[in-house]
């Protein structure tokens, strides 16, 4: 550390009392002035030639006469710092360095030790040291720009503070001048010095490091992460606040309120110096501040930029990165699934954005050389209808997303939902917002969702028929793969309609591997689909409709329940439903009229019951009823 000395003569003063200072001299002392609890015994002379604030107080009648006192109240860095600036006026040498030559320059500044009251003063002697020294040099600018905290007003009055951070700033842009330690970790040299500021400082400094450009965005966000981790995992704990400089020390019995208003202001400030590149900081950091702000209610302002940058990279987020606990008063969920809403609306505009722009050839050798994938069919998202954007934010919010993104969005969306939907407070309405926020194009398969509808139909046994008609509607048959489609029919807790669809589309997807004819929803036979209308329409009778259900389920799959994911089981599955189809189109021309002469209801569980099972109780004695009535029908036809 560079020091400098001032003046030639040897130290003089001695303390004849307790709380009292004095010089060695044969003059008699003519002056007493009280800085702080000291009374300091001086001549006039010395000190009034280079003060012009003590030629002053002397010149008013009566303040300097004999016996009378000046008091200097409030005098900046104390008693320690005054006789400093004494000693120097008697030519006493005195040693200035970074650490005391803040507290000199303001004493030397409220003393008036400027080249108007003397020519080569005090002020101007510490003015040139620090420009030409210790601002040069990187452990002494951060000693120097440390001790401002003290006396910040009069430190910003004499631009101190503005010079210290544009010489920290200097160096950070020329490293080769700043002569660091080396560094340990994957932060930059100077982020582990720069993280012992205080947050009003750090956000000044960084603010001069990007204004001089000179630094690459991610090494802006690294100091930033390296900040983060310094000082926000302290949200509950009494530690030490870095907020003295502005003269507000953390005690050690602070309230929370207290805690949660500085970190909630050094939250704000991290967010407001986020680099404007993609890739300065991870998604997972960026989330990480998501969930800080949750919890220390953080500006609306800062909470929306949040969200738009992760949306911006959502790609790169884990599934426990999305897991932001809930910190609402009037919700029991576990999750804050309102902010994972609007990440994926924010996606949703980006993406909606990309797929209007006029196509664009991609650069060669770009990793996202496919074309964004449309849109599809997804709902509007709500920020397409509330948000404005700016030219900064359009650029961004319309950068291109390849498919692979899409599809790893897709992906994420689907684990994100299968953690969520374990919720039992989770509505139905809240899971399906975030379902249908992603485009079509993000799912080539729907396993990850029919996943998503199972575990929710498990964690929430009492959902009423309609709701689960609700539900599965998300679901798309035609993308469920042949284990999926084994599992859905055997669950029970799907609705009966999902379940013949799942059988016929996957009959239908083996009719094409076997060269046949591919099925179509028209070829469904005319019994199953009144036996659906009959079922969409709603049932008087619970009781017959889940036996109703229990019944299809078995004849139609063929599966056990030890068949379960099974692909022996689908394949059983596929066979059954294909002697249904045959057995029902051979029957078809006989049903209504078996059902009106034998005077069964139009319910749809007499309808299941005559086209699909034979009555459990006596059944010699109905089929020797159904017999002749089957012959008669046959001699009215003839």
């Amino acid at each position: 550390m560079k020091f400098m000395k001032l003046g030639g003569r040897p130290d003089t003063f001695f303390s004849p009392s307790e709380s009292a200072r004095s010089v060695y001299t044969e003059v008699t002392t003519d002056l007493q002035i009280l800085v702080g609890n000291c009374l300091y015994h001086l001549h006039k002379f010395p000190l009034l030639s280079k003060c012009l604030l003590l030629q002053a107080l002397c010149a008013e009648p009566g303040s300097a006469g004999d016996g009378e006192v000046i008091e200097l109240a409030g005098f900046p860095g104390g008693a320690e710092a005054f006789e400093a600036c004494a000693k120097f006026c008697y030519g006493i040498t005195i040693t200035v360095s970074a650490r005391n030559l803040v507290p000199l320059r303001c004493a030397a500044a409220h003393l008036g030790m400027s080249e108007a009251a003397d020519r080569g003063n005090l002020a101007a002697k510490l003015d040139s040291f620090l420009a030409s020294c210790l601002l040069r040099r990187w452990k002494d600018a951060l000693a120097v720009l440390h001790s401002t905290r003290h006396g910040a007003p009069l430190c910003e009055e004499l631009g101190l503070t503005s010079r210290c951070v544009d010489a920290v700033a200097v160096l950070i842009a020329s490293p080769a001048n700043a002569m660091p330690a080396k560094s340990t970790s994957a932060s930059p040299w100077w982020a582990h010095d720069v993280a012992e500021l205080g947050v009003d400082m750090f956000w000044r400094i960084m603010v001069a490091v990007k204004s001089t450009g000179a630094v690459h965005e991610k090494t802006v966000g690294d100091a930033l992460k390296a900040y983060a981790r310094r000082w926000l995992p302290n949200v509950a704990k009494d530690a030490e606040q870095p907020f003295d400089d502005a003269g507000a020390i953390a005690a050690a019995d602070d309230s929370v309120k207290q805690v949660t208003t500085r970190h909630r202001l050094l939250l704000e400030k991290i967010v407001s110096l986020l680099p404007v590149d993609k890739d300065a900081v991870s998604c997972a950091f960026l989330l990480k501040l998501l969930k800080a702000a949750n919890i220390l209610s953080a500006s609306a302002a800062s909470k929306a930029e949040l969200v738009r940058r992760v949306a911006w990279q959502l790609e790169e987020a884990s599934v426990g990165d999305l897991l932001i606990p809930s910190v609402s008063c009037v919700s029991d969920m576990l999750y804050d699934v309102d902010a994972v809403a609007a990440i994926l609306d924010e996606f949703a505009l980006r993406h909606a954005a990309a797929t209007a722009q006029p196509a664009q050839p991609p650069a060669a050798g770009s990793p996202d050389d496919d074309s964004p994938a449309r849109s599809g069919g997804h709902r509007r998202s709500r920020s397409d209808e509330s948000v404005g954007f700016d030219g900064a934010r359009r650029s961004s919010s319309a950068a291109p997303v390849s498919q692979y993104a899409l599809a790893r969005v897709g992906r994420l969306v689907d684990a994100f939902l299968i953690e969520v939907s374990k919720d039992p407070n989770l509505p139905v309405d809240k899971l399906l917002a975030i379902a249908e926020a992603v485009p079509d194009s993000a799912r080539p398969e729907h396993d990850g969702l029919y996943k998503v509808v199972d575990s929710y139909l498990k964690a929430h046994p009492e959902m009423s028929k309609s709701a689960r008609k609700r539900l599965c509607r998300v679901l798309n048959c035609r993308k469920l793969s042949e284990k999926a489609c084994s599992h859905a029919a055997q669950n029970e807790l799907l609705p009966l309609r999902v379940v013949v669809q799942v059988l016929f589309f996957e009959h239908a997807r083996a009719a094409a591997l076997s060269g046949g004819p591919v099925a179509s929803d028209s070829d469904l036979p005319s019994n199953i689909k009144a036996l659906l209308s009959s079922k969409s329409a709603g049932s008087e009778d619970d009781d017959a409709d889940r036996v109703d259900e229990q019944r299809l389920r078995a004849l139609a799959s063929g599966a056990s329940p030890g068949d379960d994911w099974s692909v022996e089981g689908l394949r059983r599955a596929a066979s059954k439903i294909a002697t249904l189809r045959m057995k029902m189109e051979e029957d078809e021309d006989d049903d209504e009229e078996f059902v009106r002469k034998a005077g069964l209801s139009r319910s749809a569980s007499l309808r299941f019951r005559a086209f699909c099972a034979l009555p459990t109780a006596n059944p010699k004695r109905m089929l020797s009823k159904l017999w002749p009535l089957a012959r008669s029908i046959t001699a009215d036809r003839h």
